[in-house]
């Protein structure tokens, strides 16, 4: 299965978005996702349907960031998602009446059920603003060691 990396995408568009000081073309993200334009507008439609951004329409256009960093939490954003799927394991159903099936079932769900309560409990205590200073520590330190190597 697949894995979904729609919220890591956007997460990578809204701190690129926040280093900017004006509008940030749907072209310019792709280019920063390696992705097409189309898909980053689609996305970018719900952030606006959220009220996490806002376009601007015309020449000097794009998106912007509406939202506080400080407040906007990966929770909140995997929610405006669509609340993907947390994991790609799951529980076979084939045989419901099989007591082994079961056993194994209740196991699974329960774990996965537990995990995903932990998961989205971390989600809300993490901000954009987090990111965002964590990118910035990182950033500093690269040219850091650029100019000493």
């Amino acid at each position: 299965m697949k894995r979904n990396s729609r919220l890591s995408s956007v997460l990578h568009a809204l701190l690129h978005m926040a280093e900017q000081d004006g509008p940030v073309t749907s072209d310019f993200l792709a280019q920063c996702l390696s992705t097409n334009p189309v898909v980053v507008r689609r996305t970018m439609a719900s952030l606006r349907d959220a009220g996490i951004v806002t376009s601007d329409r015309g020449h000097a256009g794009g998106w912007r960031i509406q939202a506080d960093l400080s407040t906007l939490t990966l929770r909140q954003l995997h929610e405006t998602l669509g609340e993907p799927a947390m994991f790609a394991i799951g529980s076979h159903n084939d045989a419901p009446e099989c007591l082994v099936e079961q056993a194994v079932n209740a196991a699974l769900e329960g774990t996965l059920a537990e995990a995903e309560a932990l998961l989205l409990k971390r989600f809300s205590e993490i901000t954009l603003a987090d990111l965002a200073e964590d990118f910035s520590r990182r950033h500093v330190a690269a040219r850091s060691n650029r100019s000493r190597g």
